[in-house]
């Protein structure tokens, strides 16, 4: 990984997050595609399946250091980072970074999500939604957020978009789907929702 370094504490990720934002209170996105830290380590941070972050076994009850925390959220090949200019510290992800806790019909018919820490994202060929089933044949709905991370979407919210879906015959047979900003996205077979 890296040479060896002091235990980054909660304290000193607030602080470099801060400084990655601009000092900004204001949410922003920093580049962090961009960045190429030289310090690179862990931290005792999971993000569990429900969206919650914890820290050291402690549950981060600070909405707003959670939406920080989020801004500097980066996707690499070996896992899920924490990233500013001056290091990169690997965190644990239980499932989705985020969760897509509401969706919103927008005038143009296009599908708005709204994550759990603030995000806003339009449904479409850069924001894909995916539907996968889990070991007890539930669906797993996910919308891709930014830079290869996605959000669980919520089961209710999902629900809504059942509600909406409509048929469409593919190449893999009659499908239920949602239409949004020119993409088509199957959420599920007809025989199997027939069931």
């Amino acid at each position: 990984m890296g040479a060896k370094q002091d235990k980054p504490g909660l304290g000193d990720i607030v602080a470099a997050a801060q400084a990655a934002n601009g000092g900004s209170k204001a949410r922003g996105l920093p580049p962090v595609h961009l960045w190429n830290p030289p310090n690179v380590g862990e931290i005792d941070i999971v993000i569990r399946k429900d969206g919650t972050w914890v820290h050291e076994g402690g549950v981060i009850g600070r909405e707003a250091l959670v939406r920080l925390f989020s801004t500097v959220l980066r996707r690499d090949p070996d896992g899920i980072y924490l990233v500013t200019p001056h290091e990169k510290l690997r965190i644990a992800v239980e499932d989705a970074p985020f969760v897509a806790v509401r969706v919103d019909r927008v005038e143009d018919g296009a599908l708005r999500f709204l994550t759990n820490v603030g995000d806003e994202v339009e449904a479409g060929p850069d924001h894909p939604i995916r539907v996968e089933t889990d070991a007890a044949g539930e669906p797993r709905p996910y919308v891709h957020v930014r830079g290869g991370l996605e959000a669980l979407i919520t089961r209710p919210v999902f629900y809504e978009l059942v509600d909406h879906a409509e048929e469409r015959a593919t190449a893999r047979g009659a499908e239920f789907g949602l239409a949004s900003n020119g993409a088509w996205f199957p959420i599920g077979a007809v025989e199997a929702q027939a069931q």
